[in-house]
């Protein structure tokens, strides 16, 4: 798989797990979690399936929320590896589609992502994701993908799509 930079990059989509990323170098898994603290739908299981950590962190910081940065648009890193992270993107007001509409905020993608490409540059880290904010919180790709394309791409983070 050739690196792309500059006009020419774009994000490689891939059928596969997401939270088996292919590729060499560091790595993070970046995917979208609730305001309120629950995990256990969707992408969160096939995480929790592969390593206990980054559940046992996003609990922790809800709960000591009062003393930390949680909230719409933050983003927890926790390492699970010698060379791969999981990023908990706080992407989603809710879990439920209501009179406010579906859970999916998609500033608050934007704003996280702008915080993970920060890291992933720190890191020298290429980043791998199921389609964030398109299972359970209710989005739309076409408006998500641009906010990758932006955030990411943009600033020269690689960025691998999987289909599960």
């Amino acid at each position: 798989m050739a690196e792309k930079t500059g006009i020419d990059a774009a994000i490689t989509y891939l059928k596969g797990d997401a939270t088996a990323p292919q590729g060499k170098g560091v790595k993070m898994i970046v995917h979208v979690c609730n305001d309120l603290g629950g995990w256990g739908k969707g992408f969160v299981l096939a995480l929790s399936r592969r390593w206990p950590e980054p559940e046992r962190a996003y609990r922790r910081w809800h709960r000591e929320r009062a003393r930390n940065d949680f909230g719409l648009g933050a983003v927890q890193f926790v390492s699970v590896d010698e060379h791969l992270w999981v990023a908990n993107v706080v992407g989603q007001r809710g879990t439920r589609t209501g009179s406010k509409g579906v859970p999916v905020r998609y500033e608050a993608i934007a704003a996280g992502l702008g915080r993970v490409a920060d890291k992933a540059l720190e890191l020298g880290a290429s980043v791998h994701m199921p389609r964030i904010g398109c299972g359970l919180a209710g989005g739309k790709w076409s408006r998500v993908e641009p906010l990758i394309t932006q955030r990411l791409i943009g600033r020269g983070v690689a960025v691998t799509v999987y289909d599960h």
